[in-house]
């Protein structure tokens, strides 16, 4: 059969002729043995070729494989199959009466991608979605499965992956006690003014705090706060309470948000800020992120602010998040707590290019990493110069993908040697 395949966007379309759905372990295994080149598209929302096999490769989906979804409540862990979405595997842990540790904005990504790219949610002491991960059983090369836990040397490469040491299978994740969440909106919290203390002591407020602005303007149109029910919380002073639902893109309908103005609900009601029964077809957008070091926060901003002119113009919002330091060796917070930039455009690629390039010139020196599923023109020597367990992960992709099944351009300009 032969098919266009695209990204959730659009403005990526793949090579590949089909995109392959095998339904069990061993159709899976059948594929590889005769495939050359492998890639897994995940559930389509990266911005980038990361999911590319190139002329001849395979693009393969898990989303015909068993959605397992395992909860062990005396363990507090969940076993989740690599096909399924954050949506479906929250409603689950949830019914359990436990919850993962944090989301990321949109509940509609599929769990294997999201960690594999470096994906987040919000929060000074929330690191990425990784760090829940405990364990990876992925089907390497030659349809053996490998399974790789916490605690081993090689685990920091297991999890943020890019896809390039085999086709994760399941993934086993940390759990908690269920909690509720309240939602708060405010808006106009001004960036003069905000000097280091102040952006820890806004950005500390709450579990998950998130600061949006168009950049049409110095400081933040809104700041989302969600407070966890059995946290205290002293309110922003800061910055005013809305007085309407609010969507953090300016003029667009609120009514797919997650609930806001404090009322409590489940954890995974609340930390994505869309509603999980709302499911984007598409994305009329793109989108670039970028972590860098907390404590350069108010500088990075600042560097922003001085180039605002030239973003705003494509810009339709710019997120402003805190993560927690992770271990996993390509983790775009690795061994350091981070602020994240993040940067939805609108969707024109000639447009956005030259811009995402003002905007990395700005943030360079603050030694600047991008998300992996991002845009970004950050060339390959200066992103390696960033990865400082760059070393430790070629020698595991060599290990466990000897003849680079797994690999494709964007994949080798990331390794280089």
């Amino acid at each position: 059969m032969t098919e266009t395949v695209t990204n959730w966007a659009g403005n990526i379309t793949y090579t590949a002729k089909e995109l392959h759905r095998p339904h069990s372990l061993d159709a899976l295994r059948t594929l590889l043995a005769d495939a050359a080149r492998v890639r897994v598209l995940g559930s389509g929302h990266s911005f980038n070729e990361i999911a590319e096999p190139g002329d001849g490769g395979v693009l393969l989906s898990l989303d015909a494989l068993p959605a397992e979804v395992e909860v062990d409540t005396a363990a507090r862990t969940v076993r989740v199959g690599g096909g399924v979405r954050y949506a479906e595997l929250a409603r689950t842990v949830h019914a359990h009466g436990l919850a993962l540790p944090n989301m990321a904005s949109l509940p509609h990504i599929s769990v294997a991608g999201s960690v594999a790219t470096g994906t987040h949610g919000s929060g000074v002491g929330n690191g990425p979605l990784a760090s829940a991960v405990r364990e990876v059983e992925l089907v390497t090369a030659d349809g053996s499965t490998v399974t790789i836990g916490r605690g081993e040397a090689r685990f920091g490469g297991a999890v943020t992956s890019l896809g390039a040491l085999g086709v994760v299978t399941a993934l086993t994740l940390d759990l908690e006690p269920a909690f509720e969440v309240e939602q708060y909106v405010f808006t106009e919290l001004p960036l003069e003014g905000l000097d280091a203390a102040a952006f820890d002591a806004v950005m500390s407020a709450a579990y998950s705090v998130s600061l949006f602005t168009d950049w049409e303007a110095p400081g933040f149109r809104q700041v989302w706060v969600k407070r966890r029910a059995d946290q205290p919380f002293a309110g922003l002073p800061w910055a005013s309470p809305a007085t309407e639902k609010m969507h953090p893109v300016p003029g667009m309908p609120a009514v797919n948000c997650t609930e806001q103005f404090g009322v409590p609900g489940p954890w995974h009601e609340r930390l994505p800020h869309f509603r999980a029964e709302f499911t984007p077809s598409s994305g009329a957008e793109l989108q670039s992120e970028y972590l860098l070091p907390r404590r350069h926060a108010v500088e990075a901003l600042r560097a922003l602010d001085a180039v605002r002119r030239a973003v705003a113009p494509v810009l339709q919002i710019c997120e402003v998040r805190t993560v927690a330091a992770d271990e996993q060796w390509l983790s775009p917070a690795y061994g350091r707590d981070s602020v994240a930039l993040h940067f939805t455009w609108v969707a024109d690629t000639d447009a956005v290019l030259p811009v995402v390039r003002r905007v990395e010139e700005a943030l360079d020196p603050f030694d600047a990493r991008p998300h992996w599923g991002k845009v970004f023109t950050v060339p390959a020597p200066a992103l390696r110069a960033r990865c400082p367990r760059l070393g430790d992960f070629r020698a595991l992709a060599r290990e466990l993908d000897p003849t680079g099944k797994f690999t494709n351009a964007f994949v080798r300009d990331v390794l280089g040697g």
